[in-house]
């Protein structure tokens, strides 16, 4: 089975829960991957309220395996004391061909695993879409704003002329 087109992995079809938009500034994003994630009940309780952030997290590796850390899910209110702890490391389900390409390139200079998307499958499976970035510099995300700023002003005039 081919693995899914690039195109395809970016659109989710479910609900999204938490998006990352800062990670498309601060890195070039070079490839995207998308990752079961393993959960507790409650943090799917927790995530089908909608609330989580991702904007800190990261993956890497740990114990040969790949995990996200700093994946902030608070805690769901009506479980009282079978809560789980916001921000502990949670396990990324992904094949070992893959994990091994990813972590590879995680060690070359400059290239980290960011957390871009969390959300629902159709099926109601809780996915994560993790990018293999690298980091801009200073002048690179000016160059991103300027960009951005142009593409906008050229649909407003292309408004304005129809």
């Amino acid at each position: 089975m081919a693995p899914p087109k690039k195109k395809e992995a970016e659109k989710p079809n479910g609900k999204l829960i938490a998006e990352n938009r800062k990670a498309r500034y601060e890195y070039f994003i070079e490839d995207t991957i998308e990752a079961g994630i393993m959960l507790a009940g409650t943090e799917v309780k927790s995530l089908r309220t909608g609330r989580a952030t991702i904007a800190e997290a990261h993956a890497g590796e740990m114990k040969g395996e790949l995990w996200v850390f700093n994946l902030n899910i608070p805690e769901y209110v009506a479980a009282n004391r079978f809560n789980h702890e916001p921000k502990r490391p949670r396990k990324l389900l992904v094949h070992k061909e893959q994990m091994e390409k990813l972590l590879g390139q995680v060690k070359m200079k400059g290239y980290t695993l960011v957390p871009l998307k969390l959300y629902f499958t159709a099926r109601g499976i809780v996915k994560l879409l993790l990018g293999l970035g690298k980091g801009k510099k200073e002048y690179e995300k000016r160059d991103t704003i300027k960009k951005r700023d142009w593409e906008r002003r050229q649909r407003e005039i292309m408004k304005r002329n129809r």
